[in-house]
């Protein structure tokens, strides 16, 4: 029989759907399950991009030019600008999701064995890409004491080589929420430039910044111009995560001109994403009040249920819609399982990402969980009860383990 390749053997699991099968067997024995697992919102998708597909008036989908249909591009551009991001359309590509996006980029700028510094937790699926690339992460720490700011600078110091070639941030952060601040985007900006790096910065959540504060994209930092990639998304923004529809900017030319070739090898974007996202480009900002009104209220509910729990931690997340927990267990995948495949609470239980899959350096996250706050208030606080009685049940089935 044939073997797979190495690739294929260390290409990683999602912890993000890892469990799905035991989600799958709680629901075949009647139970509700709620997904806290994956950032899959329960926002409506503006009327006006449904409708765009629905009023398609052509008799036959032909393939986009290889960069994305010239007049979502431009209509991108002025999005863009009107946001402090000073991108013409020539250095907008549509891509296949953000994770299209991350991986044209890597791969326009990482040579096999290259290194990529990212500081951790971070999106699981970076782990996945870097590996696709052929380029190495290199692990920095942040800690949930301090709610997972920055690492100092003298730790990003410490891990850069001669492999090094590129930092990745992602702002707000997924799994954590975190939302950088200007300053610590000019503390990246000092070492991309001391060490001539390229800096990717992940900005598909940049609407869902909460308590005021306001977003501050890479592209607002001077001289960063040719050493940035931004990767962005329609899918969260706009709850469309099945158009897959994200973009990749960049100013530098010979970055751009190398996606480029990747992008027209796999020929096109989708069409109907791409008529989708681009109407929903006339959604207007009342939507987005309300959709950050509604996200900082079930941030609210979800983080203060989880601090009233004995034994957990959960900083209280700046944006995006996640935030990381620590549990008092020792092993957070095996109660995630055991809550799936042996706990109800009322016939419900709840599905949760275990923490360890969102970090590369072995032994983190073992007592961490990530939880999406997309499901509506109602559900969440029945899902936090659901985790608070779930703990005292597994806290005693463990005692009687000894």
């Amino acid at each position: 029989m044939p073997s797979i390749s190495n690739k294929g053997r260390q290409m990683p699991a999602s912890p993000i759907r890892r469990l799905v099968p035991y989600a799958e067997e709680a629901k075949r024995k009647g139970r509700i399950v709620y997904h806290l697992n994956i950032g899959q919102p329960d926002i409506h998708t503006p009327q006006g991009a449904l409708d765009a597909v629905k009023n398609f008036k052509g008799n036959i989908i032909e393939y986009s030019h290889s960069a994305g249909n010239e007049s979502y591009r431009k209509k991108l551009a002025v999005y863009y600008q009107k946001l402090h991001i000073p991108v013409t359309s020539e250095e907008v590509m549509i891509t296949t999701g953000g994770s299209e996006a991350l991986l044209f980029g890597l791969m326009s700028c990482l040579d096999e064995g290259d290194e990529i510094i990212i500081p951790e937790p971070f999106y699981a699926n970076y782990l996945s890409f870097a590996l696709t690339a052929g380029a190495r992460i290199v692990p920095i720490t942040a800690s949930i004491e301090n709610g997972f700011a920055l690492p100092p600078i003298d730790e990003f110091e410490k891990k850069i080589t001669s492999r090094t070639k590129a930092i990745l941030i992602c702002n707000p952060s997924n799994p954590t929420g975190y939302l950088y601040t200007r300053e610590e985007l000019e503390t990246l900006s000092s070492i991309v430039k001391k060490h001539n790096l390229f800096l990717f910065a992940d900005e598909v959540y940049r609407e869902f910044v909460y308590d005021g504060k306001k977003h501050i994209s890479t592209f607002e930092i001077s001289g960063l111009e040719e050493h940035l990639i931004v990767v962005d998304s329609i899918s969260k923004r706009y709850s469309m995560c099945g158009a897959r529809i994200g973009a990749l900017l960049t100013k530098n030319k010979d970055v751009y001109a190398s996606a480029l070739k990747f992008a027209q090898a796999r020929l096109s974007p989708p069409t109907f994403g791409q008529i989708a996202g681009e109407a929903a480009l006339d959604t207007p900002q009342s939507y987005f009040d309300e959709v950050v009104k509604e996200y900082q209220h079930r941030r609210n509910v979800m983080v203060g249920l989880l601090n009233q729990i004995p034994g957990v931690k959960c900083p209280n997340p700046g944006g995006a819609f996640y935030t990381v927990a620590q549990l008092p267990v020792e092993n957070a995948e095996d109660f995630c399982i055991w809550m799936l495949s042996e706990f109800e609470h009322q016939n419900q239980t709840v599905m949760m990402a275990p923490g360890s899959g969102f970090y590369a350096t072995p032994g983190l996250g073992k007592n961490e969980v990530r939880l999406a706050y997309v499901l509506n208030t109602e559900a969440i606080t029945n899902a936090m009860e659901c985790l608070a009685q779930g703990l005292r049940a597994y806290e005693q089935v463990k005692e009687l383990a000894i």
